[in-house]
C-alpha cells in the first residue's frame, strides 16, 4: 500500500506545478487556457533538447547535468511561448470566456501539430542521468532517485512562487489585480502590464512541470493534453487562485487516484475521482478555500 501512496505523492507534485500556473492565470485574469498542457509539453520537449545539446557539447558527462540546466531552458521557452500567446489571442478575448476557450483550444491543436512537425509523431524520451539512477529501500519500499528529485522540484517551485507573489514588488501587483483589478488600476499599477508578467509567470511554471514529466516517461505531442483536466480539477478543488488550495488539491487528486487505481484501473480510478469531486463541489461550490475579495462581492 505504500508504493502507491508514494506514486501518487510523485504524480501529486507534476500536477501542483502545472496548477500553479493555472491557479495564477485564471484567478487573475478568468481565463481558461486549454493550451496551458502544451506550454508543460514544451518544457519537456526543450528538457530533451537540452540533453541532446549537452552531450553534443561535452559527452554523456556534461549530458548528466540535464536537469539541473533544463530547469531555466524550461521555464524561458514557456514563458515566451505564454508571452507571445498572451499578446497575440488572449488580450483580445478578456471578459469573453467562451471565445477564450474555444481560442486557445485552437491553438493547442497549432501547438501538437507544431511538436509533430519538429519531433515527429513518435514519442522521444530523456535518459535518466546517473545521479538519479537506483534509489532509497526502505523495508519492501523503494524510492526511485528519479521521484525524489520531482518531489524537491516542486517544492523549491512552489516555495520560490510563493515568495515571489508574497515579497516582491510585482508580486505584490499581482495579488492586488488579484484583489480588485479596478482598484489596483487607480493606484497605478497597470493591467496590461500585470496580464503580461502573469501569464508569462503562469507558462514558465507549466514549463518547469515539464521537466518534471519527462523524468516520469516518454514525450509525445499530445502528452499535456493528458493531464490538463486534472490540472483545472486541482485549481477548481482547492479554490480559484489559491496557492495553498492547489497544493491541497493536487495532493487529493493524486492520492486518490494513485490508490484506486491500485484496487481498480487508470479508467476507473479517473471516473472516481471526477465522481468524488463532483459531490464535493455540490456541497462546497467554492472548493477548499474559497475567494475572498471585494471584486466578488
Amino acid at each position: 500500500m505504500a508504493s502507491p501512496l508514494f506514486n501518487g505523492l510523485s504524480y501529486s507534485s507534476i500536477l501542483l506545478m502545472m496548477a500553479l500556473g493555472l491557479a495564477i492565470i485564471f484567478g487573475l485574469m478568468g481565463v481558461i487556457n486549454m493550451a496551458h498542457g502544451e506550454l508543460m509539453t514544451a518544457g519537456a520537449y526543450a528538457t530533451y533538447l537540452t540533453q541532446i545539446t549537452l552531450f553534443k557539447l561535452g559527452g554523456a558527462q556534461a549530458a548528466d547535468w540535464t536537469y539541473i540546466v533544463a530547469i531555466p531552458v524550461a521555464f524561458v521557452i514557456a514563458a515566451l511561448l505564454g508571452l507571445l500567446l498572451e499578446w497575440a489571442v488572449v488580450r483580445f478575448l478578456y471578459g469573453r470566456a467562451l471565445e477564450t476557450l474555444l481560442a486557445t483550444w485552437g491553438v493547442s491543436l497549432i501547438l501538437q501539430q507544431a511538436f509533430r512537425n519538429i519531433f515527429g509523431s513518435n514519442n522521444v524520451a530523456v535518459n535518466t542521468p546517473g545521479w538519479l539512477s537506483g534509489g532509497v529501500t526502505l523495508g519492501q519500499l523503494q524510492l526511485p532517485y528519479a521521484r525524489l528529485y520531482i518531489l524537491a522540484l516542486v517544492v523549491v517551485v512552489f516555495a520560490a512562487v510563493l515568495l515571489y507573489l508574497r515579497l516582491s514588488r510585482i508580486g505584490l501587483q499581482i495579488r492586488a489585480a488579484m484583489q480588485n483589478r479596478n482598484t489596483a488600476a487607480a493606484f497605478g499599477i497597470s493591467p496590461r502590464k500585470i496580464d503580461m508578467i502573469t501569464f508569462a509567470l503562469g507558462s514558465g511554471v507549466a514549463g518547469v512541470a515539464g521537466v518534471g514529466l519527462s523524468l516520469v516517461g516518454s514525450i509525445g505531442p499530445t502528452t499535456g493534453q493528458h493531464y490538463l483536466i486534472d490540472a483545472f480539477m486541482v485549481v477548481v478543488l482547492g479554490g480559484v487562485g489559491n496557492l495553498f488550495g492547489a497544493l491541497f488539491g493536487a495532493f487529493l487528486i493524486g492520492e486518490t487516484h494513485s490508490v484506486l487505481e491500485f484496487f481498480t484501473s487508470s479508467t476507473g480510478a479517473k471516473v472516481a475521482v471526477f465522481t468524488l469531486i463532483i459531490v464535493f463541489l455540490q456541497l462546497r461550490p467554492g472548493g477548499l478555500f474559497p475567494a475572498r475579495n471585494r471584486a466578488l462581492d
